[in-house]
């Protein structure tokens, strides 16, 4: 396990190397590599999984922008992934801007309640992923109630399994701020949202 993990440490710093290079092949790697998890990282930011995949293509297209600029400093955490999370966290808020999220929601209920039984018959794939949305919208309500930082330190460590030393990297902050953050994250959430009703945040 110990070899596995430092060969995949040694490959990302080697692929943003070529980045760095503006080499196309490593920004394929590092989309094979990251991409799921910015999908995700960006549902939980919208609530919506039609922006969540514009979210990812925004934000691969400006790192490839900067590849070519020369404007990729060199990684100094063990994984791209941090630094690629709060890039997308940028274009959530430029895709939120848009309120495509809306629009695109409405489309899939009407879809789902004047077409039942097209074929193909995706209804129930639609449906669920209305009902993911729709919970989402739900956690991010109250999301949204807390402070923008200390959502950020949540979002990065709770929710997208980042370290607090990886957070800290990749946010320009001590260790010390992100861990102060999500205490002070957690005790505000408490206060807002019952027991039974965080698991969505865990």
């Amino acid at each position: 396990m110990e070899v596995t993990s430092r060969h995949a440490v040694d490959d990302d710093r080697a692929v943003w190397g070529r980045l760095q290079d503006a080499d196309e092949q490593a920004l394929t790697d590092l989309f094979h590599r990251h991409s799921d998890a910015v999908y995700n990282f960006a549902f939980r930011r919208t609530s919506s999984w039609a922006s969540a995949e514009d979210v990812v293509q925004a934000t691969f297209v400006a790192l490839w922008r900067r590849a070519r600029d020369g404007r990729i400093d060199q990684l100094t955490l063990d994984s791209a992934r941090p630094l690629l999370l709060v890039m997308a966290g940028h274009e959530c808020g430029n895709v939120l801007r848009t309120s495509r999220r809306q629009a695109a929601l409405v489309d899939k209920i009407e879809l789902i309640d004047e077409h039942p039984g097209t074929a193909p018959d995706h209804s129930t794939a639609a449906a669920a992923k209305v009902d993911d949305e729709l919970a989402m919208s739900d956690i991010r309500r109250v999301l949204d109630r807390i402070p923008a930082r200390q959502r950020e330190a949540v979002e990065l460590v709770v929710w997208a399994d980042c370290s607090i030393a990886e957070a800290a990297r990749a946010l320009g902050v001590p260790e010390g701020t992100v861990k102060s953050r999500l205490s002070r994250a957690r005790t505000r959430l408490a206060g807002l949202i019952d027991l039974g009703s965080t698991e969505g945040l865990r």
